[in-house]
């Protein structure tokens, strides 16, 4: 057994004693009650379950939490998909996922979700040029999978985010 704090779409959680075993969307699920990160293949292939890990020097990337223990997130800030909307409101790459109806079933949705916003938040932070847009994208969005094969819709989505506000993504 360990015990781990850590901050949670941005409120800090803990003590909690968990088996070292214990995998992170065991722990999302069974100590948090937070359903909406996904189990997909079990092996980190598919990124169904992927969260937001915060870095202390402001940026972020995406991790899968089928396979790493929760004690490895221990201090750290992480965000899930319950954290995009705030205030009751969807957030506006959540809004472009409704629009297109990027997903079908839903299972991966929180995945690529999390991969989307990380990227326009490093977009935010470092432009690109509009050339480099959809190549971009494909790279971010690229390790994750959809049975139902929703790809072109998240892409479009993601994108269409981006270019309602150029002057923030794009150089």
């Amino acid at each position: 057994m360990t015990t781990i704090n850590l901050t949670m779409n941005g409120k800090p959680y803990g003590p909690f004693e968990v088996r070292d075993e214990m995998s992170m969307i065991d722990f999302l699920r069974e100590y948090l009650g937070l359903t909406g990160t996904k189990f997909g293949c079990g092996v980190a292939q598919c990124l169904s379950c992927a969260v937001i890990v915060d870095n202390p020097d402001g940026t972020s990337q995406t991790s899968p939490t089928c396979i790493l223990p929760a004690v490895s997130f221990a201090g750290k800030s992480i965000r899930t998909v319950e954290g995009h909307a705030q205030n009751g409101q969807l957030s506006a790459l959540q809004k472009a996922f409704v629009e297109h109806f990027s997903f079908q079933c839903g299972y991966c949705t929180a995945g690529f979700l999390n991969e989307g916003q990380v990227l326009l938040e490093r977009l935010a932070k470092s432009r690109i040029p509009r050339a480099e847009l959809d190549q971009t994208i494909l790279d971010a969005l690229n390790g994750h999978l959809c049975r139902c094969t929703g790809y072109i819709k998240y892409h479009e989505a993601v994108r269409d985010v981006i270019l309602s506000d150029p002057t923030r993504y794009l150089g």
